[in-house]
């Protein structure tokens, strides 16, 4: 049996709570930034991924910024045509072209929609994965988790670029 002086005895105590506090507050801010990075996403996500009943067509870019475009919106089915819609857009697309989108209910704002718009909606969660690898990696000591973190949301982000 290991007998341990009463200083050693009640010096693990403290230690043992610190620990423990460190790492449920690293579990409490990765949990946050993944939460963060979804709730971000399912903003745009929802009107991709539950598109039944919206109004779907293609906007004709005729005006493109930096990080959107404007054009008239084409509708299938249903859909009234309008003048002017806005989608947010990389700058890969160039005036003229037609891109598939899905209008947000009351406003004229389009999102993409296809594979290329549910995955570029998903794009702030990708960002949120690959930084919670970086607080796994380091504060928890989770090597394992971290590279799978890193792996998803870097999965998520190259397949956001390839299909736009």
């Amino acid at each position: 049996m290991v007998t341990r002086s009463r200083s050693r005895r009640t010096a693990e105590g403290p230690r043992g709570l610190v620990l423990l506090v460190r790492v449920v507050g690293v579990w409490a801010l990765t949990a946050l930034i993944l939460v963060s990075g979804a709730w971000d996403s399912w903003h745009t996500a929802q009107h991709v991924m539950l598109a039944k009943g919206r109004e779907h067509g293609t906007v004709t870019l005729a005006a493109c910024g930096d990080s959107a475009c404007t054009g008239p919106f084409t509708p299938e089915d249903t859909a009234t045509a309008r003048p002017k819609v806005t989608v947010s857009l990389p700058v890969r697309h160039h005036v003229g072209d037609h891109v598939p989108v899905v209008l947000e209910p009351g406003t004229d704002t389009a999102v993409r929609s296809g594979w290329g718009g549910l995955l570029f909606a998903w794009v702030p969660l990708g960002g949120a994965l690959l930084l919670a690898a970086v607080v796994v990696a380091g504060g928890l000591r989770m090597p394992r988790t971290a590279w799978a973190l890193a792996t998803a949301g870097a999965a998520l982000l190259g397949g956001a670029f390839l299909t736009l």
